[in-house]
């Protein structure tokens, strides 16, 4: 693939481009204790905009984050100020935690160029680069949807690949999490994991909020015995670190890689789907 990566360097260098459209993608666990969108108000990259994980989602399910229907979801980008053909740069204030999953929601729906900076809010802030408070609104848009089925898929699919082993399921959540020794951060849900599954946490996947090199991640991925020239579906808690289990897989090498969305949040709450410890 193409290096979804831009350095601060180059943001500095373009964020007065007219096609540019700058995200903070910011998301955390609710033990964090950080108001994601608090902090983008008191402090973000000039004329960023909040892009609200929660909220452009679908709102008609108990499942967190969930992706829109793509017509919802174009009517939502929009109105963030989001076209399909825009240089669309994501970031986080993690470093690189909850941007891939908007990469992936974004090119999931058809957005043609989508980068995560490098390094995320933490970098940009350690330079001491401008910093801007108060909240960002751009112009309405028009984004024109292309949905991609190819890169999600629902509770059905894992079911039947977890039993035909047409595709290889990898899950992101930690160690502990994964062999049910460390209980759910969520209320109801069985430890475990999906019969089949190997554990790539996704904490291995990066260092100093940057993503490995490819010769690391491969090397990690040939030591969970992954096939990167046959499918694969990521997993996590709820969607969202599996997006960067997938884009290290892509960054890899890998040409067929799915999220599953509603993830342990779905699996580990239905009593009629199989668990292993």
């Amino acid at each position: 693939m193409n290096n979804p990566f831009v350095t601060t360097d180059w943001l500095a260098q373009h964020l007065s481009d007219p096609n540019l459209v700058v995200l903070d993608g910011s998301w955390h666990m609710p033990a964090a204790n950080r108001d994601p969108h608090a902090e983008y108000l008191a402090g973000h990259i000039p004329g960023a905009v909040f892009f609200d994980i929660d909220a452009v989602a679908d709102t008609s399910t108990d499942l967190p984050h969930m992706l829109p229907s793509p017509n919802d979801f174009a009517r939502m980008a929009g109105a963030l100020g989001i076209g399909e053909d825009m240089t669309i740069v994501v970031y986080d204030e993690v470093g690189l935690f909850s941007a891939p999953r908007v990469w992936w929601t974004l090119k999931t729906m058809g957005a043609t160029d989508v980068r995560i900076l490098e390094g995320g809010g933490p970098k940009w802030r350690a330079e001491r680069r401008a910093i801007e408070a108060g909240a960002v609104s751009r112009p309405a848009a028009s984004f024109r949807t292309s949905f991609d089925p190819a890169r999600v898929v629902d509770f059905d699919t894992v079911r039947d690949r977890s039993k035909d082993h047409a595709a290889q399921i990898a899950d992101a959540r930690a160690a502990g999490r994964f062999t049910a020794e460390v209980p759910e951060p969520r209320a109801g849900l069985r430890g475990g994991h999906i019969p089949g599954s190997v554990n790539v946490p996704v904490g291995s996947l990066t260092v100093d909020g940057k993503m490995k090199p490819v010769a690391e991640l491969q090397a990690l991925f040939a030591e969970q015995k992954l096939d990167l020239n046959k499918p694969i579906i990521t997993s996590c808690g709820s969607g969202l670190t599996a997006a960067s289990l997938a884009l290290a897989l892509e960054l890899s090498g890998a040409r067929q890689v799915a999220v599953y969305d509603g993830s342990w949040t779905e699996w580990g709450g239905r009593k009629d789907a199989e668990v292993e410890m």
